[in-house]
């Protein structure tokens, strides 16, 4: 027998039977329509181009090219590891030039930054000894037609090393930079500090560097500020203009001025960020390393102007009042 009731009792279950059906039915539209959004946006997330990071790989394998002659190759290597920490590679003596010539080379690493330590016993041909570091890039035909559109000369054509691929390129101002590409890419871990690339322009030439060197670098410009304290850069009681930049190459820092500046300033190419400027200085005279100028108290920062053995002349730097500036790495 029926569990139903009668014809009336039967209307209602067919009503419910109606009503329990389209519940299914609405519900089943709704898994099917999630399951479909969650297939879109699953697909969305594997097709959809993510944001441009440039042909940049990291700040940790962007060096300061450092040239010495021969006999104070070791002096050097010693005192940048008794004052920064890390370690050097072995030397190895090998061309890594398009033309013949010959040097003894080094790597170093640091958590402030890295060197490549170039000790020519050939003659240095142009114009190499005039780039100013080296920034690895992905991708080199890549990296060198970007380059050219964003309004830098290719000034050394791409030529291969022993381990990969150079070139040399050039922009507004005279800012020379070498360009490399590895063919088993290299893996450093992130630095502890990323040291300023510190570039010293004219006013005629800064807006195209700093706007072509942005677009290349897929970077930003973090502070550009007109009446910057010019007793950084030895001129007390004047004002100057100081950009900073930084992008998946590391930092920069653009230096504006009228080219009327006392030594050692305009020499150094780089400004290394330490924990404590005084106990790194403590550390650099024992190593041999003469301080030129300083300590000076700025806005956010402590530097001083150093000489290391061999004649590469840097700033070094502490942040104060909270001005460590943010990583990229």
């Amino acid at each position: 027998m029926s569990a139903c009731g009668g014809v009336a009792e039967c209307s209602r279950c067919s009503w419910r039977g109606e009503v329990l059906a389209t519940r299914r039915g609405a519900i089943m539209a709704f898994a099917f329509g999630f399951l479909f959004l969650l297939l879109v946006n699953s697909a969305g997330s594997q097709t959809a181009p993510t944001r441009n990071a440039g042909v940049a790989v990291g700040a940790q394998y962007d060096s300061t090219h450092v040239y010495v002659s021969p006999s104070d190759l070791d002096a050097f290597t010693t005192s940048v590891v008794a004052t920064f920490g890390g370690h050097a590679s072995k030397k190895s003596v090998t061309n890594v030039l398009p033309v013949p010539s010959s040097t003894d080379f080094q790597y170093i690493w640091t958590p402030v930054g890295t060197f490549s330590v170039f000790s020519y016993q050939t003659p240095i041909p142009y114009p190499f000894g005039q780039e100013r570091t080296g920034y690895l890039v992905r991708d080199m035909d890549e990296a060198l037609r970007e380059a050219r559109s964003s309004g830098a000369e290719v000034i050394v054509e791409p030529f291969k090393d022993p381990i990969g691929r150079d070139a040399v390129i050039q922009w507004p101002g005279g800012l020379k930079m070498q360009l490399y590409w590895h063919t088993t890419p290299p893996q450093y871990g992130p630095l502890q500090t990323i040291p300023d690339n510190r570039v010293y322009v004219s006013r005629d030439r800064v807006e195209d560097l700093v706007k072509d060197f942005v677009t290349f670098a897929q970077g930003r410009v973090v502070a550009d500020d007109p009446h910057a304290d010019a007793g950084e850069i030895g001129r007390a009681g004047e004002t100057y203009r100081r950009i900073r930049i930084e992008s998946q190459f590391g930092k920069m820092q653009v230096l504006v001025t009228d080219g009327h500046l006392s030594y050692p300033f305009g020499l150094e190419v780089a400004g290394y960020e330490v924990t404590d400027l005084s106990t790194t200085l403590t550390k650099a005279s024992a190593a041999g390393i003469k301080v030129l100028w300083g300590p000076k108290v700025a806005k956010d920062r402590v530097s001083a102007m150093v000489e290391f053995p061999g004649g590469y002349i840097a700033e070094i730097h502490s942040p104060r009042n909270g001005g460590r500036f943010t990583k990229v790495n």
